[in-house]
Parts: structure tokens; C-alpha cells; sequence
């Protein structure tokens, strides 16, 4: 049998038994990392938004898909037939059927796929079949750990090698078991996977074959999550630190003189919003970028979309408002949120038009971030209030400039009467319009309400008054306890949200003085630093 490679798009093939050279591949074997978002490479992005159907490991977070298309079928592994170790057999039927239906297949496994995945296993039954296929590398845990805890798994001094081993071999090997003898001499760092179930073993076959008791030693569980635990002692310690801190698997094992350099605090641990568990009340379309600076920052995050943004019903006081504005009927057209920006400039796209809509018109948003959005569709606001980036900081800026003239609103149908009643004695004409509709999302799910009421979400954002009275109408006895202990925070974008929360008789955390996410999220990180920082307890040192 001749085995064929294809240098210009990496995937191995039989000839012999196999797909003719050339084949597309229609499996994908791709590493999804140790967990974090951030640690997905380009390629392993690139083809979740491509594929028909996603197979991944049980430990991959559910959080990695959401990249992928939101029509793809998305199958767990623990969700298919068998025991752990009989799950081989049905994930391989499935890939294999769905390639030859002609479905793009992403295997989306925890790591590298080829470093304790199975994936060799996997290779060579794809190869057997026939199936032209891809191996996408992925960052595994040991280097994540080396990375996220400031370890130098190699080092000039301490350790020029470093072994990647597994806790927990296969029982039909045979005459292929560990020599742990040679890993006690190991000149390097033992990066030890799947141990924790055999640590007194692994500890014990070390120190019975001249490993010191005093070698630096850590185990770590959830590498790069905001989770993420640590204990480091010395070797002959490791069992008894690790049954009093109550570390489970999965945890990795770094044993070695190199261990020994790790700092107190490492470079992850210092994010300002390390362990603290957050929910995100936005809705969805605008909750990806709030999410991904939560995460990034350490947190947690949690993901309730308490209202859902959508065209409004009647669609015919918009679409006049678009004629007139291409009649040049208006001079001002005023924005109160993003949101009202995508509405309308949708809308006008839908109906045939585009930017020579607006012609001499001039444009004002209530912030910064509705500027933006102008930004995207290549329109540049002519007025943001310099500080107040709220309706009455709008109304300040806007009636110097709108006195006599003509002005139009584009608002959501829900919206404060605060911005019309302060322009309507002042201009020649007003007139607002839906551009858009807030409907009530759907209700919590029960695990994000059992964390609220358990306090084991410790911050909820509101980022408007009506996500506010959303959220209040899922406060229980339990939840309002939690909130008023301080056990939960409520942090509020505005006064206007804060006060929806005082009326209901509740405590605000805190408030942004600046009335946007990036004020929310400051306002997010000053309580915390204000209530004693990030959870220390996710570490804990020997």
C-alpha cells in the first residue's frame, strides 16, 4: 500500500484504499485547545463556520461554539451510545456517514487531537474508509498550563526536555506500560495528563524510583477557563494538598526543578475580573463583544438575552419616513440607539435605497457607540453629546442646533418621552418613528436562576431600564435575599436603569458614570477591586 500526501492542502489520504488524489477533505480533525476562546487558532475558526456538522469531546465548553453556523448540527460526545470507552465505534459511524453524504464534518477535540485524543485511532479508520480528511493542530494543555501559570516547562538551568505522559494508560497495552524508573531520571518536566484518579500511584512509583520528595510539583484544573485552580508544593505533599483543596479531574500534573520558577500571582490571575462569575443580560446580537472583554478580563460569564430586538410590526411609518427623507422633507434625523441605527438603515436597504437617502440631512446620536454604528454604514454623525449619553444629555446638546427646523426620531417602540418633550416647543416640526420593536426574550433557564439564588452568579448587568424590568420579573424571594445581602451586585449602565432597580425596593452595586459598556464594565471592575479583588481561592500554595 502506497501512502499518498497532498503538500498544498495537508491532508493524507490512502491511494490505495481510499479517495482519489486531489479529493476535498470532508472531515476535519481539529484541536479546540485547553478551553478558552482566545486559544482556538485561525484555522479551527475558520472551518466551525463552515461545517454541516460538529462532533466535540465532552470537556470542549459549549462556549467554542458559538462561532460556528447556527444551523450546523452540533453533536457531544457523551451524548452518544456506549460507555467513555466504547464512544470510539459511534462517533466514527457518524463522521464516516456524514462525509459520504457529502456534509463538511469538524471532530472538534479537547487539546491537540493528537496528543491523548484518540486521534490516531480516528486517522486510520478515516483513511480505511476512504475519507480524505485534515488534521487541524491544537494548543494542549500542558503548553496552556506552561503559558497560563508562568511555568517554564523547559528551561536553561532546570529542565532541557519536557514529557508528555498519560495517568492513565490503555489496559491492553501489554509490554507497553511507562517505565517509571526512566521518568524518576527524567532530566526535564513531567507533564503528567488524566492523573488524578492514580495520584497516590504516580507520586508513589516516583518516589520509589529516586524522584526527590522535595521536587517542585503543581496540579492545575481548567487551564485558561476563568475557573481555573492551582496548587503547587513540593512532590511528596502533592496527594495531601490535593485532597484539601479538593481538586478533581480534569487536572493536569507538572512535576520538576522548572516548576519551581512559577510566581505567586501569575499574569491570569491578575485580570481584574478573574473568577468573578458575571451575567450578561444583553441581547444576543449585542452581547458577543461584552462577553468576549468579560472573558478576556477573567470572568465567568453567564447569558440571559432578557429582551429580543426586532422590526417593528407595521413597517408603513417607517417606510414614509424613508420617502420623506429621500424628498429631503427633514433636517435632522436623530438616532437614540444602535439599535434604532440597524432598523432603519436595514429597512431603507430592504426598500431599494441607500446612502443618497440622506442627502443635506444631518445626522445626531445619543452616544458614542450609536456614532459608531453611523461609522459602519459610512455616515458620520454631526452631533454626540460631549458627556451625557442619555436622552436628557441629547435633548442639552441638540436644541441650540434644531430651533425652527425639522426634526425626525428614529427610537424604539418602548422608548423614554424625555428627548420629544424637550425639543417639541423649539423646532418647526417633530415626528418620531419606530424603527424598532423590544419584545421579552425568553425566560431564564433554570441553571442561571439556581445560580442566583445560590449566589453562585455573583454579578448581573443591566444595560437598559427595560432589561432591568426584565429581570426584576424573575426575582424571587431567594434572588431579592441574595441582592440585598450583597451576595448578588447589580451593576447599572445609567441612573434611569439604576432607578428601576430602587423602585422595585432593591440595592444597585454599582452605576457607570459613563453611560456606556465601556462605563458599565469600569463601573463592573471598580466593585470588585472595592469588595477585595479577584477570588484568591482558585489558587492555593505550599
Amino acid at each position: 500500500m502506497i501512502i499518498e500526501q497532498q503538500t498544498s492542502s495537508e491532508f493524507v489520504c490512502s491511494a490505495g484504499e481510499a479517495t482519489e488524489l486531489g479529493d476535498e477533505p470532508r472531515v476535519f480533525l481539529v484541536g479546540a485547545g485547553p478551553g478558552s476562546p482566545d486559544l482556538l487558532t485561525v484555522r479551527a475558526v475558520e472551518l466551525l463556520q463552515q461545517a454541516d456538522l460538529i462532533i466535540y469531546d465532552q470537556l470542549v465548553p459549549e462556549r467554542l461554539l458559538a462561532v460556528a453556523r447556527p444551523n450546523a448540527d452540533r453533536v457531544c460526545v457523551g451524548d452518544l451510545p456506549g460507555r467513555h470507552a466504547d464512544k470510539t465505534g459511534p462517533v466514527l459511524d457518524l463522521m464516516i456517514a456524514a462525509a459520504r453524504s457529502g456534509r463538511c464534518v469538524v471532530r472538534l477535540k479537547g487539546g491537540d487531537p493528537l496528543i491523548f485524543g484518540r486521534g490516531g485511532e480516528e486517522i486510520a479508520a478515516l483513511r480505511q474508509a476512504g475519507i480524505a480528511f485534515e488534521i487541524v493542530p491544537g494548543v494542549t494543555a500542558a503548553l496552556a498550563a506552561g503559558a497560563y501559570l508562568e511555568i517554564p516547562l523547559t528551561h536553561r538551568r532546570y529542565a532541557s526536555a519536557l514529557a508528555l505522559i498519560t495517568g492513565h494508560e490503555c489496559p491492553e497495552k501489554g509490554e507497553g506500560r511507562l517505565n517509571w524508573q526512566a521518568l524518576a531520571q527524567f532530566p526535564g518536566t513531567l507533564a503528567i495528563y488524566m492523573g488524578i484518579n492514580r495520584l497516590p500511584q504516580i507520586v508513589a512509583c516516583l518516589l520509589e524510583h529516586g524522584k526527590s520528595a522535595d521536587t517542585p510539583a503543581a496540579l492545575v484544573s481548567h487551564v485558561s477557563w476563568a475557573t481555573q485552580r492551582r496548587i503547587v508544593c513540593r512532590l511528596g505533599e502533592l496527594e495531601r494538598v490535593q485532597q484539601r483543596a479538593g481538586i478533581q479531574p480534569p487536572a493536569l500534573i507538572l512535576i520538576g526543578e522548572a516548576v519551581g520558577q512559577q510566581v505567586d500571582q501569575p499574569w491570569s490571575e491578575r485580570r481584574p475580573l478573574f473568577g468573578q462569575s458575571v451575567l450578561v443580560t444583553r441581547p444576543a446580537h449585542q452581547a458577543t463583544t461584552m462577553i468576549r472583554r468579560l472573558e478576556r478580563w477573567g470572568a465567568v460569564v453567564y447569558h440571559w438575552p432578557a429582551l429580543v430586538i426586532r422590526p417593528p410590526a407595521d413597517l408603513t411609518p417607517m417606510d414614509t419616513a424613508l420617502d420623506e427623507l429621500a424628498l429631503g422633507q427633514w433636517d435632522w434625523l436623530v438616532f437614540t440607539s444602535a439599535n434604532g441605527v440597524h432598523g432603519l438603515l436595514r429597512r431603507a436597504w430592504e426598500r431599494g435605497r441607500d446612502l443618497r437617502l440622506f442627502g443635506s440631512v444631518r445626522l445626531a446620536a445619543i452616544g458614542p457607540k450609536t456614532a459608531e454604528t453611523l461609522q459602519t454604514y459610512h455616515l458620520r454623525a454631526d452631533l454626540v453629546p460631549e458627556r451625557q449619553f442619555s436622552s436628557e444629555g441629547l435633548a442639552a446638546a441638540l436644541r441650540p442646533c434644531v430651533r425652527g427646523q425639522r426634526v425626525l426620531l428614529a427610537r424604539a417602540d418602548q422608548g423614554r418621552d424625555v428627548l420629544p418633550q424637550a425639543l417639541r416647543d423649539d423646532v418647526q416640526k417633530l415626528k418620531q418613528i419606530t424603527v424598532y420593536e423590544q419584545a421579552p426574550g425568553a425566560p431564564p433557564v433554570p441553571a442561571v436562576l439556581d445560580s442566583l439564588r445560590h449566589g453562585a452568579i455573583r454579578w448581573v448587568t443591566l444595560t437598559s431600564s427595560n432589561i432591568a424590568r426584565r429581570f426584576l420579573e424573575y426575582c424571587d424571594a431567594a434572588i431579592e435575599q441574595q441582592i440585598r445581602q450583597g451576595k448578588v451586585g447589580l451593576v447599572a449602565i445609567s441612573p434611569e436603569t439604576a432607578n428601576v432597580v430602587r423602585q422595585a425596593g432593591l440595592p444597585v452595586a454599582a452605576e457607570a458614570n459613563t453611560f456606556t459598556e465601556e462605563g458599565l464594565l469600569n463601573a463592573l471592575v471598580d466593585a470588585v477591586r472595592n469588595q477585595g479583588g479577584s477570588k484568591a481561592q482558585h489558587s492555593d500554595h505550599n
